[in-house]
């Protein structure tokens, strides 16, 4: 497999007004929704591709109401940087699952002491 570093690479852009900013966004939001089959594939992961769907729509909701243009222009690179890395497969595995822990769902619950939760994690890990 050749390596291409510039494959997926763009230039960085200033955004000139909140219009362009916009649709900037939507253009990765969307380019990020495509590319979950491959994605999926690529890692090999064992969750549906609807999970991976609403995993990224949290992750570019959790930016929405950012006020400030080069605070929007800095994410869009970030953005642009994880798509590149992740789509040329030069993140590993736990790169990808990061987003998917247990403790950064909100649903998740607390054990009542130390003892319960290590014992929930023994019996977790034993099966």
């Amino acid at each position: 497999m050749v390596i291409n570093p510039t494959y997926l690479a763009h230039r960085t852009q200033s955004s000139g007004s909140w219009d362009i900013a916009k649709r900037r966004v939507i253009q990765s939001y969307r380019q990020w929704l495509r590319s979950a089959p491959e994605i999926q594939q690529m890692y090999s992961l064992n969750k549906p591709v609807s999970e991976l769907r609403t995993k990224m729509r949290t992750e570019f909701e959790r930016h929405r109401y950012v006020s400030q243009l080069p605070v929007v222009d800095m994410l869009l690179f970030q953005s642009q940087a994880e798509y590149q890395e992740t789509l040329n497969y030069w993140k590993q595995l736990p790169h990808v699952l990061k987003y998917f822990r247990p403790e950064d769902d909100p649903n998740a619950k607390l054990p009542q002491n130390f003892m319960t939760g290590f014992l929930e994690a023994c019996d977790n890990i034993i099966g």
